[in-house]
């Protein structure tokens, strides 16, 4: 009997934790789902409403959509669009590739640096490189004998898409060449294999995958891509450029959403390649691997550092050139240094636009990584179900939606007069939503990564321990995975500080954003304040980058105490 009535205690001390358990588990998995649902499924799904039932006077329609893609304009544009895209892809992955291998397999020195150098795109727009190479090789480019036929067209658009384009790939590529067995290029020595042979036996069979990943990412982004063709494409004109015009310029929405279609094909096809490769793709490293650390080789390293510098010198060239016309009074008459570009209060906008960035990429980093991070506790950490696999493939798809293409779903979803969330458009809530959406699938990758590194026993000891799962997650899970936490927040701050095509079809006057206000420039033909705000926004995202990355080292010294005393 008293056994009995101690169960019953025990069992009624338990079910509260239980309650809770399933409120935070299964509450937040259906919240996750309808988060979802509305971020990333409804808006695709109406914008393939608007785009083959939509009203035919806007361009919408399968007539319409017979005549756009039969049309000769159309098959223009894709001919354009390809082409510059395969350039891109041709000129950036092979350096990619290169710089990249110099940096894992090399022994060039002051790595560190030239890591940071090359990553130096990711902190500005997409315009920012096109701006820099009209003030080098424009009508009045310091450089501009250099492209006697202008750098207004194709060249224009794949030299700034390339720069736009290189650490996207960069990244790809350094986590293909980041692990390597030691054992195999031993034994390649020991057999008289030359280092070009070795090469073509193990290290190329190993990244190729990831040469394939970084050539699609690169060709989608360059396809969607219309930040660069604005300004310095003169007359050469590409899709995501039309769809552009077709919705803010001549508001033919349903021809928006057409050619919005047409793009998201693309990036299907790459990323369903890339899905099929990465499961044929052997693991590289194996549970006895020893990894392979680079011995000095004069002749090797010296090429390759000559290659890193050369990308290195062109990238500060670009940017150092957009920050020294910023700065500029009246190019090229009046060269002397001033900050009248930066007097934004005279636009209009003005500072408005970069207060609004700022709250975005805050709003995004805090509310995104804390939505994002639980959301894949509770994918990885949780019994898994129907449920927790359909919410894997709807954080995936975001990875397969250009900007573009989700900004534009948003237009057609949001601004639906029935839709009962059609007071958020053109809010800062809604880019906010739109941006985390965006970003959503390489953020999670980054923390389920982190989270699949922990020992499942951690949450079989709370259970064990009556202890409540989410004071678990909070206390236990959260601080053992602060440095992914961490890359997550940075990831999701500088993005939203640069982003355009996610975001220029859903602003309003008072939601204006400082990647959009340079575009709005570039065309107003103040190309100097357009360079002065993207400065700004340059500045911002390294500067608070540095700031994340120092402020986490006393954090990780106390929360990840745990491993250095492991490694003892």
């Amino acid at each position: 009997m008293e056994q009995v009535m101690a169960m019953i205690r025990g069992a009624a001390r338990q079910r509260p934790a239980d309650r809770a358990d399933r409120l935070f588990v299964q509450g937040g998995q259906w919240l996750m789902l309808a988060l979802l649902l509305l971020a990333v499924l409804l808006p695709l799904l109406a914008m393939l409403w608007r785009g083959i039932f939509g009203d035919p006077s806007q361009g919408g329609g399968l007539a319409a959509a017979a005549e756009l893609f039969g049309s000769a304009n159309f098959r223009w544009l894709l001919g354009n669009s390809l082409k510059s895209a395969l350039a891109v892809v041709l000129i950036v992955v092979p350096l990619a590739y290169g710089f990249a291998y110099a940096l894992q397999r090399t022994c060039v020195p002051g790595k560190g640096v030239l890591r940071g150098i090359s990553l130096l795109p990711l902190f500005a727009p997409s315009m920012l490189p096109g701006i820099a190479l009209i003030y080098l090789f424009g009508n009045q480019g310091v450089l501009r004998d250099i492209f006697p036929d202008s750098i207004y067209g194709f060249w224009g658009v794949v030299l700034g898409q390339a720069i736009y384009t290189f650490p996207h790939a960069l990244m790809v590529l350094l986590s293909a060449l980041a692990l390597a067995d030691a054992r195999l290029f031993d034994a390649a020595s020991s057999m008289g294999a030359s280092p070009w042979r070795a090469f073509r036996s193990i290290t190329w069979p190993g990244s190729r995958q990831g040469v394939f990943a970084a050539g699609c990412l690169v060709f989608t982004l360059c396809i969607t891509d219309f930040g660069v063709p604005v300004v310095v494409g003169g007359d050469y004109q590409v899709l995501a450029l039309e769809a552009y015009k077709a919705v803010l310029g001549q508001q033919q929405f349903g021809r928006g959403a057409l050619i919005g279609l047409f793009l998201l094909l693309p990036a299907l096809l790459s990323f369903t390649v890339d899905l099929w490769l990465r499961r044929r793709q052997r693991d590289a490293m194996g549970g006895r691997a020893q990894a392979y650390v680079a011995k000095p080789h004069r002749r090797r390293d010296g090429a390759f550092m000559l290659l890193v510098l050369s990308v290195c010198a062109v990238l500060l060239g670009v940017f150092g050139m957009a920050v020294y016309s910023s700065l500029v009074k009246f190019w090229p008459y009046d060269l002397s240094l001033s900050l009248h570009n930066y007097a934004f209060s005279e636009l209009p906008g003005g500072w408005l636009a970069y207060r609004n960035s700022l709250t975005l990429a805050i709003a995004s980093a805090v509310f995104g990584s804390a939505l994002i991070f639980t959301g894949s506790y509770l994918l990885e950490k949780t019994r898994q179900s129907p449920l927790t696999q359909t919410l894997r493939l709807l954080c995936f798809i975001p990875m397969a939606v250009p900007g573009l293409v989700l900004g534009l779903g948003y237009v057609f979803f949001f601004n639906l007069p029935n839709n009962p969330l059609n007071g958020l458009y053109g809010s800062l809530t809604l880019l906010v939503i739109c941006t985390v959406a965006h970003f959503l699938t390489t953020a999670q990758m980054t923390a389920a990564t982190a989270l699949r590194q922990l020992d499942s026993e951690f949450e079989a000891a709370a259970l064990s321990l009556k202890v409540p799962l989410f004071s678990h997650f909070l206390r236990v899970t959260l601080p053992m995975c602060l440095p992914a936490l961490l890359d997550i927040v940075r990831y999701l701050f500088v993005s939203a500080m640069t982003t355009v095509s996610a975001v220029i079809f859903l602003y309003s006057p008072d939601s204006l954003v400082a990647s959009v206000a340079v575009l709005n420039m570039d065309d107003a033909g103040n190309v100097g304040g357009a360079a002065a705000m993207s400065t700004l926004i340059l500045l911002t995202s390294a500067g608070v980058s540095l700031l994340l990355a120092g402020a986490s080292r006393g954090l990780l010294r106390r929360s990840q105490a745990w491993r250095g005393a492991a490694n003892h």
